[in-house]
């Protein structure tokens, strides 16, 4: 059974830092594609980045370009988003994906496994 299990969510002030984890489990965590979506209330799931197999490939959305970065730790199962200079704009549900694609994608009916979600809230 796949099981994605984010974690490092919480409430910061604007300009401030976080630390987000997915530890996967029933999978061979190598051979797939992670990414990061994230949604609002009231607003639809919007992907914020990906990171290919090796983790030699990144994408980034627009809004967060320069300051979320995302990487992986194929020994250890687990992706991480490092989100710095947070905007309250960032608040949202922030989950983890697995997609088995070779290629970095950033539709969120392309991936396979979906964690829980973690939530951030940011305060102005």
């Amino acid at each position: 059974q796949v099981q994605l299990v984010e974690s490092g969510g919480g409430l910061v002030q604007a300009g401030g830092s976080l630390r987000l984890s997915c530890a996967a489990s029933g999978l061979t965590f190598s051979r797939y594609a992670m990414g990061w979506f994230r949604q609002a209330p009231g607003k639809e799931r919007e992907f914020v980045t990906a990171i290919s197999r090796s983790g030699a490939n990144t994408y980034y959305a627009d809004s967060v370009k320069g300051r979320f970065t995302i990487s992986r730790d194929n020994a250890k199962n687990t992706v991480y988003l490092q989100m710095n200079s947070l905007k309250p704009e960032d608040t949202a549900v922030y989950y983890c994906a697995a997609d088995q694609a070779l290629i970095v994608r950033v539709a969120s009916n392309e991936y396979d496994y979906w964690g829980q979600g973690t939530q951030v809230t940011v305060s102005s």
